[in-house]
């Protein structure tokens, strides 16, 4: 009996993985592309994705309205494009507010979703109309309040991660008690906290942690009404995952979970999320090259064109792309770093590939059009990757 249970919570497990076709951007592109010549890494984006997949988003949760995190691809095509399929936008920083507003961005229709702000932060964006601001301590609060006392507020609480390559419940987000003095706070300041958020952490496999964190939320709710406040939005945060080397649960599954647990929340409150690797991910490649090979203490290393500093920092932070190159030789192991003249510009190791990857020879990362561009400096002199939108 116990080994049927267990083979029947294995198969409902494998169910909700790669249950939907992902569709990526066509690799007769980047060879167009190259046939124009190359200079420099590029990162090649396909607007036409980008808009299937909040199309797609839109569909799987009708009632979550989509708010991109400007912070995965802030390129000024991408985000027109958003902005034509009626997305909303979450930002980090004034840049990104500036780059939207010059886009012709409503700033209604923008929040600022940095946990930590400065004053001046706060106070310029408030002077050019955002309205939501989020925070997750007393401190923040009484910032936030102090300089523009009629701002919409929203706190992002601590909520299990189990299940996503990188948990995000460290560094922001408040724990029960710490909620509670963050509400009884507002009730003194007659603060308008009006919304609760968290982060399931990014690149979630783990579709009940939506579940989780939206019971979560309108036990929230329920404290704050308790104390006179007036909750009416549900921000149920990022972590969508995409498609690199691992299985992933679909948009759609995802939906499932999310739909079926604010089915309870009264049409009075908003519901958002906070999109970002999951709309321009799969849209674009990241090509690079070859700028050297060598062999250290038995191992073979090759360098490209771009590493941790040009774009490819997240495989410092365990995620593992998926590789291309034109050749066919026989896998063997490589240690891959990138151009600098810092040692910690390694970004994989014992990665296979062709054995026969030479100088000269292009790379091609799929999915690739969040978190590469970005991220990337000019450290050592190097020049940025262009971003190429089609």
């Amino acid at each position: 009996m116990q080994m049927r249970t267990a083979v029947r919570r294995r198969i409902k497990h494998e169910e909700i993985f790669d249950t939907h076709p992902e569709i990526s951007l066509d690799f007769e592109h980047v060879r167009h592309a190259l046939e124009k010549g190359y200079s420099k890494p590029f990162l090649l984006v396909d607007s036409s994705i980008v808009r299937n997949k909040i199309r797609r988003f839109k569909g799987a949760m009708p009632r979550v309205h989509p708010h991109y995190a400007v912070k995965a691809n802030p390129n000024p095509q991408v985000l027109k494009t958003l902005i034509e399929e009626g997305a909303g936008f979450e930002i980090a920083s004034v840049a990104e507010l500036d780059l939207l507003l010059d886009l012709g961005q409503k700033a209604q229709d923008i929040y600022y979703s940095n946990p930590m702000k400065s004053r001046e932060f706060v106070r310029y964006a408030a002077a050019k109309g955002v309205e939501w601001f989020v925070l997750d301590s007393v401190e923040e609060l009484r910032k936030i309040f102090s300089v523009k006392p009629n701002a919409k507020l929203y706190l992002r609480i601590d909520t299990p991660n189990i299940g996503s390559d990188w948990p995000l419940s460290g560094k922001f987000g408040a724990h029960p008690a710490e909620v509670r003095e963050i509400i009884k706070t507002a009730v003194e300041l007659k603060a308008d906290l009006a919304g609760v958020t968290f982060h399931v952490g990014s690149q979630c496999r783990n579709p009940q942690n939506w579940r989780v964190g939206i019971e979560s939320a309108l036990k929230v709710f329920q404290q704050m009404r308790v104390v006179g406040l007036n909750p009416r939005l549900l921000n149920i945060g990022g972590g969508y995952p995409v498609r690199h080397v691992k299985p992933i649960p679909s948009i759609e599954k995802i939906g499932e979970v999310v739909n079926e647990a604010i089915a309870c929340v009264s049409d009075g409150i908003r519901i958002m999320a906070e999109p970002g690797r999951y709309l321009v991910s799969d849209a674009a490649y990241f090509v690079c090259r070859v700028v050297g090979t060598a062999t250290r203490a038995g191992k073979r290393w090759m360098y490209w064109d771009a590493g941790v500093f040009g774009g490819i920092i997240e495989t410092q932070e365990g995620l593992i792309y998926e590789v291309r190159t034109d050749r066919n030789g026989r896998l063997i192991p490589w240690v891959v770093a990138g151009p600098t003249c810092d040692s910690m510009d390694v970004l994989m190791r014992d990665h296979m590939l062709p054995e026969d990857v030479q100088e000269g020879d292009y790379i091609y990362i799929p999915n690739a059009g969040a978190y590469t561009s970005s991220y990337a400096s000019n450290f050592n002199g190097f020049p940025l990757p262009g971003v190429i939108v089609i």
